[in-house]
């Protein structure tokens, strides 16, 4: 069981570290030192309950939805598109801070924002849901659970490194030009999986 476990760490590692707009936020949350420790924590554990579902059997139905599927898709492409119309306002206007200086939102705002980025994006549901669910369902009872649960541990595993090292690299983030390179980027990266969410409405 041990082997079907690091399989679901490795598969799940695999998809979740590929760059989205998930990865994007926490990234930026962390570097701002902006509840760098429930954010994660929040997209780990919708992870995991998204993984659960996967795994035990719910991937198949989601992905017979068309009309869920297209609900999904335009209320996410639209939250990333105006996601991304901020980030690209702050490239402009710039930012700084000292290495001990936090820019904390309110503890509500992260809830609703970390939410909204995680659920509103279709791609999670294709590769917790559907992909890995799919995985799973080739290994037999109670194989596809610890597979399962590799997955969940490789979420929680990446989120915390990914928050935790951005607020190390917080330092970077004195001069306004770091700030422009970062919120353009993300800026850049939510735009982009935005329009990949569009052109994936049209094959429904």
């Amino acid at each position: 069981m041990l082997l079907t476990f690091l399989k679901g760490f490795g598969v799940g590692s695999g998809l979740i570290i590929a760059i989205g707009a998930q990865n994007a936020f926490v990234l930026s949350q962390g570097v701002r030192k902006n509840h760098y420790i429930i954010i994660p924590l929040i997209c780990a554990i919708c992870d995991a309950l998204l993984i659960i579902l996967g795994v035990t059997g719910m991937g198949t139905l989601v992905s017979s939805s068309k009309s869920l599927s297209l609900i999904a898709g335009i209320g996410g492409a639209g939250f990333l598109f105006i996601y991304g119309i901020g980030s690209f306002r702050s490239a402009i206007k710039g930012g700084s801070l000292s290495a001990n200086q936090k820019t904390e939102s309110s503890f509500k705002t992260a809830i609703l924002t970390t939410l909204a980025v995680t659920l509103l994006n279709p791609h999670v549901y294709l590769d917790t849901v559907i992909l890995l669910g799919s995985i799973s369902s080739q290994f037999k009872q109670p194989g596809h659970f610890f597979f399962g649960a590799g997955a969940v541990m490789a979420s929680f595993v990446w989120f915390f490194s990914l928050s935790l090292g951005g607020k190390m690299l917080a330092p970077l983030f004195t001069k306004k030009s770091s700030w422009r390179v970062l919120d353009t980027l993300v800026g850049m990266t939510m735009w982009a999986i935005a329009l990949s969410v569009v052109k994936g409405l049209f094959t429904l």
